[in-house]
């Protein structure tokens, strides 16, 4: 069983920046990948990237829409994963998502994930 809690939204101008992190409270944090994910009004959720943990290194990816304006890390020791948002655009406006799942591929498949956090709100203003 994971836990998850996700904080760190809030409102900023376009072109700023926010870090979002996903505290996970549970045994093997290391052993799940985490997935972030956002949705805004009248949207399906829609993925944004993920950390997974293998053979002792990191992997992270990120959805087009994000990459190069996103940054996952990961912090084991704190069974924290973070996202840092630069570069921010009104488009990103959702409430973003954390995700665990148990495995380290296929990692953009929203409906797989077992564990979701209760999301935070991220407003993005022009």
């Amino acid at each position: 069983q994971v836990q998850l809690v996700e904080s760190g939204g809030g409102l900023v101008q376009a072109g700023g920046s926010l870090r979002l992190s996903c505290a996970a409270s549970g045994r093997s944090f290391s052993t799940y990948s985490i997935g972030w994910f956002r949705q805004a009004p009248g949207k399906e959720r829609e993925y944004v990237g993920a950390a997974s943990w293998s053979g002792g290194s990191p992997y992270n990816y990120y959805a087009g829409s994000v990459k190069g304006r996103f940054t996952i890390s990961r912090d084991n020791a704190k069974n924290t994963v973070y996202l840092q948002m630069n570069s921010l655009k009104p488009e990103d406006t959702a409430v973003y998502y954390c995700a665990a799942i148990a495995r380290w591929y296929g990692l953009d498949r929203r409906d797989e994930y077992q564990y979701w956090g209760q999301g935070t709100q991220v407003t993005v203003s022009s």
